[in-house]
């Protein structure tokens, strides 16, 4: 079986342009979803954030009316509780790519506020991308190959990805608040950016990149996972 690193936000909130922090974290489902999908396949997972410090959970992400149900809010909370990964991350700065199979990204706000400026996440990413080892990054977490850049030029330019869209952002009420839009800089980072339909699910793939547009994503995102594991 595999074993499979997935690299999550540490922070806990956003800051806003106008200063403000918006509490966020990472979202439930892009976390849960990949995380049970490969752990009954038997793969087993390493979680680590920046510092080591435990995850937040966006509870936004919990809420009935944004998960898709009470019933889907309860199993999605149900497998965050279960996960003992989640209570004991590893330094991201330990993180050895050498040592896993595949990396996965989680998205959430969170990375937008620290991730995105993570040298040791740039590192990973970057040396992700060059081993020919699935990678796989959703909704928010693309914000993190914002810190790849190496006087100017990213690995990911050129690149076939996608991720939460400006659109989305705008839906959700934050677009206007946000100091900078994820679209905006993947696309002036040289990324080759596609997108699909608003919540819809939409990922896409270069060669062994593995990238989803929102949180509807992270399920299909674990397939295809699963499909290049085996």
């Amino acid at each position: 079986m595999a074993k499979l690193l997935f690299v999550m936000t540490g922070a806990s909130y956003w800051t806003l342009k106008d200063g403000t922090r918006h509490a966020t974290g990472y979202w439930a489902e892009e976390f849960a979803a990949p995380y049970r999908a490969l752990t009954e396949a038997g793969h087993e997972i390493v979680v680590a954030t920046p510092g080591g410090v435990v995850p937040t959970v966006d509870m936004m992400s919990l809420r009935p009316g944004m998960a898709g149900g009470a019933r889907i809010a309860l199993d999605l909370e149900a497998v965050i509780r279960s996960a003992e990964v989640m209570r004991r991350p590893i330094r991201l700065a330990n993180a050895r790519l050498e040592d896993y199979d595949a990396v996965y990204f989680p998205g959430g706000h969170g990375p937008m506020e620290d991730l995105c400026a993570d040298a040791d996440a740039g590192r990973l990413l970057t040396a992700a991308l060059a081993s020919g080892k699935p990678l796989a990054v959703v909704c928010h977490a693309p914000a993190a190959m914002l810190a790849t850049r190496i006087n100017g030029v990213s690995p990911f330019a050129g690149r076939r990805i996608t991720a939460f869209t400006n659109e989305e952002e705008n839906a959700v009420g934050l677009g206007p608040k946000a100091r900078w839009l994820l679209e905006d800089e993947l696309v002036d980072l040289g990324a080759d950016f596609t997108k699909g339909e608003m919540w819809k699910p939409y990922t896409v793939v270069d060669r062994t990149l593995f990238t989803g547009q929102n949180p509807a994503s992270a399920a299909v995102l674990a397939e295809r996972l699963l499909e290049v594991l085996q």
